[in-house]
């Protein structure tokens, strides 16, 4: 029986109602939960500070004062516990408004306290509210000297009421090492650890809790980093070679008559480089006999859908038949208009398939499928339906894959008897680090150049107070032919957030650029789905000049015509998101804006974004940004992922010891892909325990 998976109800000083608490509050079931809810700060408490020296401006403060007075003033919701204390230099006074009969009792006149706190002043008096105390004594003192940093642990209200606080956390920890530190078994092989220069996992864990100094305190951090990496990264790299073993590929041997058809003689551009590299990259994959699993992440516009449909190409051209499948029917429409413009008429057979795809096509639709004749499908999750039967399908494309459920992509791996080979492409730029985590068990492709002709978008930031300055802007623009998109964050108006509205934008909009000269196209979230196709159509087709929408507009539009954007509340966007919509212009040859409007009241992060946007138009490099703003867990599509349930290691900020980790990981599965040799057993011991606790850690 693993100690640590023993419930905390059985540990000295927690009993049965605090390990309910414990659970229900912060999630802590067992001993091991216990010991992995690590310290999020440290306090020097070795620093006494004299009443006289303290300013409201100090974080925290320690007080050595002897207690003069205690009384419970106030009535009901005004209850509180007043505290004079003094030492000799002045008095400080203390507050409760919780747990006020409990405080009282324990609290004597007369007696010298240890007092920690942050400090506020009251009509003029050093005052400090539900301070941490502590009965002074040499033992004390000595205690506070040797444990230079104090670990703090996230609490509650709730847990405080049961003693539960930072300091009663710490008190239940420090009975769990003292019993159990001995059972903490090392995880990882002896030679990653001298390679690394780690320390044992067992003092990682006493010293992130109650680190004797700084640098230990470091080493053991840099012990459960590393750990924490290379397991996640195991565990993914294991998953990629057991796919491989376990699913077959159809072989691609040839390029035919298709491909080279359209390379030579209806491709309208030169590809890029990187748009070569990838296909040459899929190429290879695709003649291994092995199932290929690849990501293609390259910014909007970047050429991501030539790059798939030659790819597909290869698969017809090899008696296969290949299918796009997107999150929406705007999205999925575009990749089929895309296709066909490319492919043109009578080149190769090429078909839609949505949620609006009447009854009469999709029968004729599925006896082309079912026959073969019909090569290449783009749809929706229309495509995952039972009654899409194809006959050989060999490739299949997913995009924004993150929108999409485990279960649903895996319906189609089982369209055939050998599954087809897959690739993810997404437009949203994923910081290497987050990739590596998040698709660890893909090979990943990049497309980070923009085709040639294609200028880049010019973005500016502008304030409230220059808005003339940019409606002079758009008639000029939409004098030589442009049109403009307008995006707002909210429909209506809020009474918590002091934002532009939609309908308010709508009535600006048009006072500014009156009918007959200037028509305008609205589109948002609550518009039924015609009334939306149909403002979008009025768009596209160049009827209108302005569409003032919300960020439906985010994912899918296409219009070369569209010169510039326009987002009001700028600095209430996310950086993906801001990049997102400017990528919604660019997509002809003219040069195209984005223009960032703003508020003067600017928070550090917000400034940080705009200046961002302004400054660059790599998606990588904004999304390497935006994942040190926002952590990883805020990332589009990410918290569902399960796999960023990281405690101690941080993507944003700990890159080089995720590289590190990942190519030893390379590097063991390279010389020992079962994990066989004597120096691996403690890896191969991971993989077949169901035990999750601290003795191996549950990684697979």
């Amino acid at each position: 029986m693993d100690p640590f998976q023993t419930p905390l109800t059985y540990l000295k000083g927690a009993g049965q109602a605090r390990a309910e608490v414990l659970k229900k509050e912060l999630g802590l079931a067992n001993f091991e939960d216990l010991l992995r809810h690590f310290p999020f700060r440290y306090i020097d408490r070795t620093k006494f500070y004299k009443v006289k020296d303290i300013n409201p401006d100090l974080p925290y403060v320690q007080v050595l004062a002897r207690v003069i007075s205690k009384q419970v003033v106030g009535e009901k919701h005004t209850k509180r516990l007043v505290v004079q204390t003094r030492d000799d230099t002045g008095t400080l006074e203390l507050v409760w408004f919780k747990g006020i009969n409990w405080i009282e009792k324990t609290i004597i006149p007369g007696t010298v306290y240890i007092v920690f706190g942050k400090p506020g002043f009251f009509n003029m008096q050093a005052q400090m509210a539900h301070p941490e105390m502590e009965v002074y004594s040499p033992a004390t003192m000595q205690r506070q000297g040797n444990a230079t940093l104090q670990p703090v642990y996230n609490s509650t209200e709730k847990l405080k009421q049961f003693q539960l606080d930072s300091k009663g956390i710490q008190k239940l920890t420090s009975v769990l090492l003292g019993m159990h530190a001995k059972d903490i078994l090392e995880n990882l092989p002896l030679y990653i650890i001298q390679h690394f220069k780690l320390i044992s996992r067992a003092e990682a864990y006493k010293n992130i809790h109650f680190p004797a100094d700084a640098n230990l305190l470091n080493e053991a951090l840099h012990r459960l980093k590393f750990e924490e990496l290379f397991l996640l990264q195991l565990r993914l790299l294991r998953n990629k070679l057991l796919h491989t073993q376990k699913f077959k590929g159809n072989v691609f041997g040839t390029v035919g008559h298709y491909f080279n058809d359209f390379y030579h003689h209806k491709l309208p551009f030169e590809l890029t480089p990187p748009q070569k590299k990838v296909l040459k990259e899929i190429r290879q994959d695709t003649q291994r006999g092995v199932q290929m699993n690849r990501l293609l992440q390259g910014d909007v516009g970047s050429g991501k859908t030539v790059v798939a449909l030659m790819s597909m190409l290869i698969a017809v051209d090899n008696g296969f038949q290949a299918c796009i499948m997107a999150p929406t029917e705007i999205l999925a429409t575009q990749h089929f208009q895309t296709v066909f413009n490319l492919v043109g008429d009578g080149f190769i057979e090429v078909a839609l398939l949505t949620g609006s795809t009447k009854q009469k096509d999709r029968k004729v639709l599925h006896q082309k499928l079912e026959s073969g004749e019909l090569k290449i499908l783009i749809g929706t999750h229309a495509l995952i339906e039972d009654k899409v039967q194809f006959k050989n399908l060999g490739f299949v494309v997913i995009d924004e894959q993150h929108r999409f459920g485990v279960e649903q992509r895996s319906k189609l791996w089982r369209k055939n008897i050998i599954p087809p080979h897959v690739l993810v492409m997404t437009a949203t730029p994923i910081p290497r680090t987050l990739a590596m985590t998040l698709y660890g068990d893909l090979d990943i492709s990049v497309i980070d150049q923009l085709p040639a002709g294609r200028k880049p978008i010019q973005t500016l930031h502008f304030f409230d107070n220059q808005r003339l300055r940019v409606f002079g802007f758009m008639k000029k623009e939409i004098a030589l032919g442009r049109q403009i998109y307008i995006v707002y964050p909210l429909i209506q108006e809020s009474e918590k957030l002091d934002l532009k509205n939609l309908e308010d934008g709508i009535a600006v909009m048009s006072r500014e650029f009156p009918l007959p000269e200037y028509k305008i196209s609205v589109v948002h979230g609550k518009l039924k789905a015609a009334d939306k196709e149909f403002e979008m159509q009025r768009f596209i087709k160049g009827e209108t000049q302005i569409m003032v929408a919300t960020t439906v507009i985010e994912v899918g539009v296409n219009v070369p015509n569209a010169s510039v954007m326009i987002i009001e509340n700028a600095e209430r966007f996310g950086l993906s998101q801001l990049h997102q919509l400017r990528g919604r212009v660019g997509r002809g040859a003219e040069q195209s804006y984005c223009i960032l409007m703003s508020s003067h009241k600017l928070s550090h992060d917000g400034k940080i974004r705009l200046d961002t946007m302004v400054k660059t138009n790599n998606g990588f490099e904004i999304s390497e940004i935006d994942l040190q703003l926002r952590g990883p867990g805020n990332l589009d599509g990410t918290q569902q992922s399960g796999v960023l349930d990281l405690k101690v290691a941080n993507l944003a900020t700990d890159q080089e010891l995720l590289f590190k980790a990942r190519k030893t990981v390379e590097q063991i599965f390279a010389k020992d892909p079962q994990l066989a040799l004597p120096e691996n057993q403690v890896l191969h011991h991971a993989f077949q325990t169901n035990n999750a606790g601290l003795s191996w850690d549950k990684i697979s």
